[in-house]
């Protein structure tokens, strides 16, 4: 049998994630050829055109090789369904690509992307119940972004804080930031300030968590980049954290995972 490639396509809120995976033989593992990540406004500008209902790609152009089969998700799903593809929900791609990524079957994947936030219960690897928050940015990248921007900080600098946190009382990531600025300027240490509004990420999932059990966690998502919040998820939950080598492709691996398994039931 020939090579089999596959790709799947995260549509996020705030960027595209892209993996094209391949199965080189039937004895060899399932393995990621390329990874791309734009932004999302700047995808469908330049890559994307509406075509009879659906979103035609210009996989060409976005320098991707020809598939064997295409399979989507993410929080552009309901928007737009991708030409010449199949779409599966958020929940299914991330569970697939957290058991693709670390072997794992029983997990609780938490997963906080640019705009939401997934919590999901896996045993024997099937998912078994779900929280998800799209309604309001303060457990997002959004937040993190806002605030970094605030303190005048890079989002990797803004990682490197986890010690001695501020308090900050606002549930609102708009008026976060007018909080965070009375706060500077009283004089509060910057390193405390980001300390806070990383503290504030995980004391936003910290109840939603509450009603799910077990004692490893896998944390994916733009977010699970931030060294801070992993620390401090650790230290308020007390369990392993375990985050993938590609935490922010997540999705988009999932998805792949799923092309290759329909692929091979069809034969």
């Amino acid at each position: 049998m020939a090579q089999i490639t596959v790709c799947g396509i995260d549509l996020g809120s705030r960027s595209v994630k892209i993996a094209v995976m391949a199965k080189p033989s039937p004895e060899e593992d399932l393995e990621i050829k390329q990874l791309e990540r734009l932004d999302t406004i700047q995808f469908y500008r330049e890559y994307g055109r509406k075509h009879e209902g659906k979103l035609a790609v210009n996989f060409e152009a976005l320098g991707l090789p020809k598939v064997d089969k295409l399979v989507t998700t993410g929080y552009g799903r309901n928007t737009l369904e991708v030409a010449g593809g199949e779409t599966i929900p958020e929940l299914k791609a991330h569970v697939k690509g957290a058991i693709f990524q670390t072997g794992l079957r029983d997990f609780t994947l938490v997963d906080l992307g640019g705009q939401d936030s997934k919590i999901i219960q896996v045993k024997r690897g099937r998912m078994i119940d779900f929280l998800t928050n799209d309604k309001c940015a303060a457990s997002s990248g959004r937040y993190l972004e806002n605030m970094a921007n605030v303190l005048g900080m890079t989002l990797e600098e803004l990682g490197e804080y986890s010690d001695e946190p501020v308090e900050l009382s606002s549930t609102c990531a708009v008026f976060g930031e007018s909080e965070l600025i009375g706060q500077i300027v009283e004089g509060v240490p910057l390193r405390n300030l980001a300390a806070g509004v990383n503290a504030t990420i995980v004391k936003r999932i910290l109840p939603l968590l509450r009603s799910f059990q077990g004692d490893l966690l896998i944390f994916t998502g733009g977010v699970a980049h931030n060294q801070a919040v992993k620390d401090l998820l650790k230290e308020e939950t007390g369990r392993e954290i375990i985050i993938p080598p590609e935490p922010q492709f997540n999705g988009a691996i999932g998805c792949a995972v799923y092309a290759l398994e329909e692929l091979e039931d069809e034969e």
